[in-house]
């Protein structure tokens, strides 16, 4: 089973309002809210795909009660600690008449350390060997940034395979202890190496420098262009597929819900990119973190071109 993590969990409140004006009274043509957080979007596609996870992270207050109630009726495992204050709520503004999507994001609450030492002892019991891992998303304030990086570590001892999906110092710390993929996207690469990343020579010169700091795949998001996946000996662009766009919530995280799928059904590389690239099409699609529907990924994956790079 596949077991995801989510430290900073959130109340997506998604509002659609149509020529958004700053310094302006708004009208609000719909509203959505949904259970959110990088690792529960993750579970929720997983569950899509017709795989099983567990979700595992750090509720606090009504929002948690709701992202609780939320997994349980759609019959998603999880066992999450409870923490005092608020879990956070993280607002999405889409205007479909200007095609932008802004995300206010809130904080999170203060997490105490014996709070993140009775996560660990959760994630880490019973774990088999080969499971696999996915550790995505922000934390806390109150979190050491190096918390990724030592339960890597932690799985690493076990022969549990992570999937790293975050960014910033997170990111440069977890790579430390060489987990076995990291999907970064442009922006996300160019912080983490400290430089521009300029063209497809480009990002795969820098996909295979990573490599060989001892991860095994990197897969790096192209946004509309698609995405591109490495591995020692085999480079895959996955040309992107034009669909109508309704919200980039969450994209990421379905793609990284494929390849963790992929992983533990023991698919195919191939099957893998061609898969995680329409599973992260088929999201935008969709409304808010509303996960998209199986139908919609099986038809874009049916449009996915793979063009394998020498």
């Amino acid at each position: 089973m596949i077991r995801t993590v989510t430290l900073n969990p959130a109340l997506d409140k998604t509002l659609e309002i149509n020529n958004f004006e700053i310094d302006d009274v708004n009208r609000v043509s719909s509203v959505r809210i949904d259970a959110g957080g990088k690792g529960i979007n993750v579970s929720k596609l997983i569950k899509i795909l017709g795989g099983r996870s567990k979700a595992f992270g750090i509720l606090s207050g009504r929002n948690g009660d709701y992202i609780k109630e939320y997994l349980d009726k759609a019959e998603i495992e999880n066992d999450f600690v409870y923490a005092e204050g608020e879990t956070r709520t993280n607002l999405k503004i889409i205007d479909s008449i200007r095609h932008t999507n802004t995300d206010i994001n809130e904080p999170g609450p203060y997490v105490p350390y014996d709070k993140i030492k009775e996560l660990e002892r959760k994630i880490f019991g019973a774990i088999g060997e080969n499971a696999v891992l996915v550790l995505s998303g922000s934390i806390p304030k109150s979190v050491s940034t190096d918390i990724y990086y030592r339960w890597i570590d932690m799985a690493k001892k076990l022969k549990v395979r992570v999937v790293l999906d975050c960014d910033g110092e997170l990111l440069k710390k977890g790579i430390k202890a060489e987990p076995y993929l990291i999907k970064p996207n442009i922006n996300e690469l160019e912080e983490l190496l400290g430089r521009k990343v300029s063209g497809m020579d480009d990002m795969i010169k820098s996909a295979r420098e990573l490599l060989r700091s001892g991860i095994e795949v990197v897969v790096l998001s192209l946004g509309s262009d698609g995405a591109l996946f490495v591995k020692d000996g085999c480079t895959i662009h996955a040309k992107g597929v034009r669909v109508d766009v309704k919200s980039t919530v969450g994209a990421g995280d379905s793609m990284v819900a494929a390849l963790a799928f992929a992983l533990d059904e023991g698919m195919s590389f191939e099957k893998a990119a061609a898969l995680s690239a329409a599973a992260g099409t088929a999201k935008v699609t969709t409304s808010g973190s509303q996960p998209p529907s199986m139908d919609k990924i099986m038809s874009i994956e049916r449009l996915v071109k793979l063009d394998y790079i020498k």
